[in-house]
Parts: structure tokens; sequence; C-alpha cells
């Protein structure tokens, strides 16, 4: 989410550079390995292949070390193969819940979990989804960001894109207490072919990537930003703060 709620507040002026005082954390870096085996999505996360991928750090404020650690764990891991990127998050979560069905809905009005990602570091456009825990799903594209007056493309469809939720609870149902949700996601890597032409990645490619969390807590006036590399400003929207993306085909040392 985040800035993408400047798609209404630029016009209003709110929304514009970020502030030149932002401290300014180090991307974080991801080797993604090839997989070893194929993938089922389902959300579980229990595939063979998924042993041989490294999680990331535990997310973050989106501010980054200034704000307070957010108060539940999440974490991501990837995997690659010659037709999908393979993402695959864990979100501790004491009361699992989602409303909204309609594909392509603003689904950071729910609590949600959001891909941002950046095939072609040089260039200015980019790429976004965000999925809630009913699997209901948003992805658009931005030619350029919404600060350089970027306007959000939300005909653009991921095509063959598969998802899958597993809530280790009960979703909506506040009575008892659940223990999380995850997320998995095979993102085709053909998906940018009707926006741009994206080289085939293959051993030693990197993309800018970063990946968001939206809380939303009862009593609070705003929503939380939990972020794998923290951005230092809040605004997801700023591309060359994202973590690197590191195509593997085997693990690094």
């Amino acid at each position: 989410m985040t800035m993408k709620t400047c798609a209404v507040l630029l016009a209003a002026g709110v929304c514009g550079a970020v502030p030149a005082t932002a401290a300014v954390p180090a991307p974080l870096s991801y080797s993604c390995l090839r997989a070893t085996a194929p993938i089922h999505i389902d959300g579980k996360l229990d595939d063979a292949a998924w042993r041989n991928a490294p999680w990331t750090e535990d997310f973050v404020d989106i501010e980054g070390d200034s704000q307070p650690r957010p108060k539940y764990r999440t974490r991501v891991k990837m995997l690659w193969d010659d037709h999908y990127l393979y993402i695959a998050a864990e979100m501790e979560e004491p009361d699992v819940k989602a409303t909204l069905t309609q594909r392509d809905s603003v689904i950071f009005k729910d609590n949600d979990f959001e891909v941002f990602i950046k095939p072609l570091p040089d260039s200015d456009s980019y790429y976004e989804f965000e999925i809630n825990a009913l699997n209901t799903g948003w992805d658009l594209f931005l030619p350029k960001p919404y600060n350089q007056d970027g306007q959000p493309d939300n005909s653009w469809d991921i095509q063959g894109l598969k998802t899958a939720i597993a809530v280790q609870g009960t979703l909506n149902n506040s009575k008892d207490t659940d223990h999380g949700w995850s997320v998995e996601i095979a993102y085709p890597l053909s998906a940018f072919a009707s926006r741009q032409a994206v080289p085939q990645p293959r051993d030693g490619t990197t993309w800018r990537i970063n990946f968001s969390r939206v809380e939303w807590t009862a009593g609070k006036a705003k929503e939380d930003n939990w972020v794998w590399s923290p951005q230092g400003v809040i605004d997801m929207h700023v591309p060359e703060r994202w973590g690197f993306l590191h195509f593997r085909t085997r693990p690094v040392w």
C-alpha cells in the first residue's frame, strides 16, 4: 500500500518527492536459487524444493530502525525456473481476516501481502501485485513512480499467475486465536511481455524487488507497513531503495 494512497493524494499535493532528509538504509540482497523439484501452488510451503530456499530477513517497519519492530513476524523465500519466479510468504497473525473478493479491488484496505518487481533495473517502470487472505489479487503496471507523475495501469494482468493461501487457523473468526497465514505465488516470467521486453533471467541476472505487508489494527488511526528491505520513508514507490534479487543456479557462499 503506502504511496498507492498517493494515487488519491497526488491531486491534493500531499504526495510528492521523497524528503531529502530521509535516512536511506542500504538495500538488502537475496540469492534466488533454481528450483530443484516441482512446486505445487497450494499455499502450504511444504514442497521439497522450498527446503533449499533460504528465508529473507524478518520484515521491519517501512522506515527502518527508527521505528519499533513489527509485532508479528513476516518473512519470504524465493525460487525460480525457466517459467516462473516462485514467492512464498509466511505471516504471523492472531486474527486472520479479509473481506475483498473482487479482482483488482484496492486490496490494501484489507491486511495484505504485496510484491514490487522491477525486472529492468535501469528503467523507470515496475510492477506491483497485492493479495489478501481470501486469495483476491490486484495487479498493476507503473511506467514510472508516483512522485515522478506516474499513473498506474490497472489494465495489466499477470497472465498465467498462480496463487494460493493457507490459513493456520480460521479465517474471519475473531473468537479464536490463529497462528497466521501463508502465501504461495508462481509469477510467470512471461508476464511482462505485454508492456515491455524482459530478457529471460539466467545465472547472475539481477532485478530489484521488495515486499510489503499492510496490517490494520483496530483502534489505530492508520495502518502499519512492514517490509523486507526498509525504504527509509513511508513510500514503497521508491524503487531505487528496493532490495536486489540475484538469480543463481547454485548457492554463492
